[in-house]
């Protein structure tokens, strides 16, 4: 029999696994290394390994002449120079708009206008928990100099029209950069777009 859509296709998800327990094996206050006990299904039971990391936001702020303001940074994880939007990892208690704002600001020099929420995801749901918060907004105003530190790169307005090329030749590798502009480009800015 032949679908007509895939929701036919969808079969009842499985129960749940089932966690016996979790034993730290690393932690510092960025990262924490567990070994979590999980029953599958139908699967015997096994210890598998998981990464917790402290939430993150991500902030695409998109000017008037629709350009969406980035920062061209040296990541030594994978070895190279990429486009990134502002972010980073939330302060305890801290809101993510907040973080996403206070963030854009200290990385760039430009305190962004209202910030709306796009959606939230898991960058690797398998193994590593670490929500990301994405948010998109219009207009920014310029209100100092970017912090410096390990995170210093060049901070400019990069048209939306050049966004595919950039992705397209490897220069934006970051999963947050890539969803909250793969988002734009797909929904627009405003919210009446999306």
């Amino acid at each position: 029999m032949e679908c007509d859509s895939w929701e036919a296709e969808v079969n009842e998800p499985s129960p749940a696994w089932q966690v016996h327990g979790e034993r730290s094996i690393y932690e510092n206050r960025w990262v924490r290394l567990s070994r979590v006990d999980v029953e599958p299904p139908g699967v015997e039971r096994f210890e598998h390994h998981v990464v917790r990391l402290n939430s993150a936001a991500i902030a695409a702020v998109v000017d008037g002449r629709d350009r969406v303001l980035m920062l061209r940074q040296y990541r030594f994880v994978p070895g190279k120079w990429a486009w990134e939007l502002p972010g980073g990892l939330l302060d305890p208690g801290e809101d993510p708009a907040a973080t996403a704002a206070r963030e854009v600001e200290e990385e760039t020099g430009w305190r962004p206008h209202a910030l709306r929420r796009v959606l939230t995801y898991q960058p690797i749901v398998g193994m590593v928990d670490s929500p990301h918060v994405l948010f998109v907004g219009r207009g920014a105003d310029l209100v100092g100099e970017p912090e410096g530190g390990e995170e210093a790169g060049e901070v400019t307005w990069i048209p939306l029209a050049d966004v595919r090329d950039l992705i397209t030749k490897g220069e934006i590798i970051s999963s947050g950069t890539l969803l909250t502009l793969l988002h734009i480009l797909a929904f627009g800015i405003d919210p009446e777009e999306s």
